[in-house]
């Protein structure tokens, strides 16, 4: 059975909000009921019908073909099938996921995996602030799953995550891993400013000795622990990576020293 497709058919005149456009979302309805479904968030909101060509029957799996920075709120509330995207989307993409794989073959904005707590997300593009972090007055960020970017995130990147992995391929910007209280972040190239800072515990796995670090961290030396080589192959076995992040014995701090100074940031050291 084909997988249900939405083929766009131009560019939106209005912010949409595609958040029912999940498996579950539309699960039980007609092509004509999935078409009245309103997207819009205007006055006069536009519905699927009025943006989209639809075909297909396979409503667990789901093709978005063609995207735009309006697309707000993407694949969030998923929590079974997949969801595949074929262009750019807008902020909030993956929001409170809890299961399912949601793959986008572009760049997303802000927010992307806020409130995330199982499943799969992977960005093959660039993705803006806030990734896997909270909403304005919410107390966690990221509590579960796998969230891969592609490219490069902007800042805070991992702000309040408590539990899962985040992997950045291309760098990110200040203040990865601000506040976390658990969960694990993984970024190959070069990061920010300010790591990890006011971090409780959790793990920031860098493959490159971070720069403008804060003086709440403790360095640690090369301790030989097993921890780095088990990681390294979930990473490979998962498709994260495909090769080593750390190598023999990393470098490690430990803090963040103003909080709790629980957390650590593991490095690939020179040889």
């Amino acid at each position: 059975m084909k997988a249900m497709t939405f083929t766009l058919l131009s560019e939106p005149e209005e912010r949409l909000d595609l958040s029912v456009l999940t498996p579950t979302g539309i699960s039980g309805l007609s092509l004509a009921q999935i078409e009245s479904v309103r997207v819009g968030t205007s006055r006069k909101p536009a519905v699927v019908g009025d943006l989209f060509k639809l075909a297909g029957k396979d409503a667990e799996n789901l093709i978005v073909e063609g995207g735009s920075a309006r697309f707000d709120r993407v694949g969030a509330g998923m929590g079974a099938g997949s969801l595949r995207v074929v262009g750019n989307v807008g902020s909030q993409a993956g929001r409170k996921m809890s299961g399912g794989s949601l793959l986008i073959e572009g760049n997303a904005g802000d927010h992307l995996g806020s409130g995330m707590a199982g499943g799969r997300i992977e960005l093959t593009g660039n993705a803006g602030d806030h990734v896997a972090a909270p909403l304005a007055g919410e107390l966690a960020g990221m509590e579960g799953g796998v969230l891969i970017v592609r490219g490069r995130a902007g800042n805070y990147a991992g702000d309040r995550l408590r539990r899962g992995t985040v992997a950045i391929a291309k760098g990110c910007g200040d203040h990865v891993g601000y506040r976390m209280i658990a969960g694990t972040i993984v970024v190959t190239g070069k990061v920010g400013a300010m790591p990890g800072y006011l971090m409780k515990r959790g793990s920031l796995l860098f493959d490159r000795h971070p720069e403008a670090l804060s003086p709440t961290f403790i360095p640690c030396g090369r301790p030989d622990i097993a921890f780095s080589g088990l990681f390294d192959r979930y990473l490979i076995a998962e498709g994260i990576l495909d090769r080593p992040l750390f190598g023999n014995r990393p470098g490690k701090y430990a803090g963040d020293n103003s909080v709790s100074g629980k957390g650590e940031i593991l490095y690939r050291s020179a040889r």
